[in-house]
């Protein structure tokens, strides 16, 4: 039977850059001619992505997948965790909710769920050329050594050589690679067969007495020094660099509020990739400002952040902003608590009822099972601020636990077994929809556009919109480029020949 080569990618701590190195890898394999898949047995985000089948996985492997040129499946990423605390966590196994753990039950747990990770990995190794495995964290989290399954217990289990990612950009790099080195077992240390130092700045040149001293501590290759890409490819969730990112005030103001458990905010990353709109996260009602338009984001706790707006005054500023005509869309999550009640009976979320913030005469009622399906469909026939929506094509995927009752819907919605049904509503300013991928069509980022350049007098076509899809590929394309330039693919090609012996 046919049995793919695999390379593992490992890094001395979370967002050393595993994640995008991965991708590279992909693109770069499919570009030359490799029938490459990703896999990570275990990932924990709150940025999830819905496949073709109604199941859920990790984005980041989606990502990957897009990468490698192939349909995103769970079988490359069969365990996601989904926090929604800060020590319990939604755990989903090969697509399906199978319950939430503490992270004491799960950790006690996790053995069981090894054959499930054997058996995704096995079918990708006999339908691929190579496999692109991700680590989690870093290797050396000691206390999480013991029946790991994500890191070294999985590179032995698959018989991957390692990559280990260093990133010099946040500082101590040659003590972070000698350090995780130094807490790995002496079998494990064999299986790391190349060094990659990430997220450079600076002359090569006042580097190089260092590369050549670590490879003398720790008696393994550096393969290559890779440069602070500037690529805008899809990110995973706390540690993203997007929310803190401040560029030139553009045309179009817009302002997300980054919930304390935001999820799935590449919803946005069209918007933020057009010419002429500045997309900004605010954490803070001094942040807020008068955006153009303001977005409640998706959230894995919608009563919970409620209840955060609520605290830190942004909910009164909320309703203020759209009492004076600020345009508000609200998306999944933040869709359920513009609408005026929100109640959980059987405590899927936070137990109770809640008051939402009223701007959309919708309610919700949480339940267990959770919705999961890709979707096409339309803006409907809308009027008012969003009549130049009307009939704009979309395309998305739903993730929710709620359901909610309305009466004026902004969407109608194809889902993958044919139903065709209404979905969000809207009222003045104020919209909001389970959808999304809302803006992954261009025709959809040009309709919202034209809508907040006629209320701000402006004419749209000084906002120039890129082609998600064509943007997407040409950012692929970049990161694999600067990743070709900047690492010995050869010992790459080699490590993947000669394996662990």
């Amino acid at each position: 039977m046919k049995r793919a080569k695999v390379i593992m990618i490992q890094g001395t701590a979370s967002n050393a850059g595993k994640s995008l190195v991965a991708a590279a890898l992909c693109r770069i394999f499919r570009q030359d001619g490799h029938r490459t898949a990703p896999f990570k047995s275990q990932n924990m985000a709150l940025n999830s992505y819905i496949t073709q089948e109604g199941l859920e996985m990790g984005r980041a492997q989606a990502v990957q997948a897009q990468a490698a040129g192939i349909e995103p499946s769970v079988w490359m990423n069969p365990i996601l965790l989904k926090p929604s605390s800060d020590t319990g966590s939604q755990v989903i196994v090969n697509g399906e909710v199978v319950g939430t753990m503490s992270a004491r039950d799960y950790f006690a747990k996790k053995r069981s769920f090894l054959p499930q990770i054997m058996q995704a990995y096995e079918r990708l190794a006999a339908e691929n050329d190579i496999i692109v495995v991700e680590g989690a964290g870093s290797p050396a989290e000691i206390n999480l050594k013991t029946d790991d399954i994500v890191n070294m217990g999985l590179a032995k289990q698959v018989g991957a050589p390692v990559l280990l990612v260093g990133d010099i950009d946040r500082g101590g790099v040659f003590a972070s690679l000698a350090g995780t080195m130094l807490l790995l077992d002496p079998d494990e240390r064999r299986m790391v067969k190349g060094l990659v130092i990430n997220k450079f700045r600076g002359d090569i040149g006042i580097l190089q007495p260092g590369l050549e001293q670590i490879e003398q501590i720790t008696g393994v290759p550096v393969v290559g020094t890779v440069p602070y890409l500037d690529v805008d490819i899809d990110d995973e969730d706390s540690l993203s660099n997007r929310f803190e990112r401040r560029g030139t005030p553009g045309l179009l103001d817009i302002a997300v509020i980054r919930l304390p458990h935001i999820s799935n905010f590449t919803d946005f990353n069209p918007l933020s990739a057009t010419d002429g709109i500045s997309l900004r996260y605010v954490h803070s009602l001094a942040e807020l400002g008068t955006p153009d338009l303001l977005i409640l984001p998706g959230t894995k706790n919608t009563m919970s952040d409620l209840l955060w707006l609520r605290q830190c005054g942004l909910e009164a500023a909320i309703r203020k902003f759209a009492a004076s005509g600020g345009a508000v869309l609200g998306i999944c999550g933040g869709y359920q608590m513009l609408g005026r009640r929100l109640c959980d009976p059987l405590e899927v979320e936070h137990g109770g009822e809640l008051d939402g913030i009223g701007l959309l005469p919708v309610e919700t009622i949480f339940a267990r099972q959770k919705t999961r399906t890709q979707v096409t469909g339309a803006f409907g026939t809308l009027d008012g601020w969003f009549a130049g929506m009307s009939g704009v094509p979309v395309e998305g995927y739903e993730i929710h636990m709620g359901e909610t009752c309305f009466q004026t819907p902004l969407l109608w919605i194809e889902t993958q077994d044919g139903t065709r049904k209404p979905d969000g509503a809207y009222s003045g300013t104020v919209c909001g929809s389970y959808l999304h991928g809302l803006f992954d069509r261009v025709e959809a980022v040009s309709a919202l556009v034209s809508c907040l350049c006629a209320a701000k007098g402006l004419d749209p076509s000084h906002v120039s919109i890129p082609d998600p899809v064509a943007y997407r590929e040409e950012q692929f394309d970049r990161l694999a480029q600067g990743v070709r330039e900047h690492i010995d693919l050869q010992a790459v090609y080699r490590i993947l020949e000669e394996g662990v012996r």
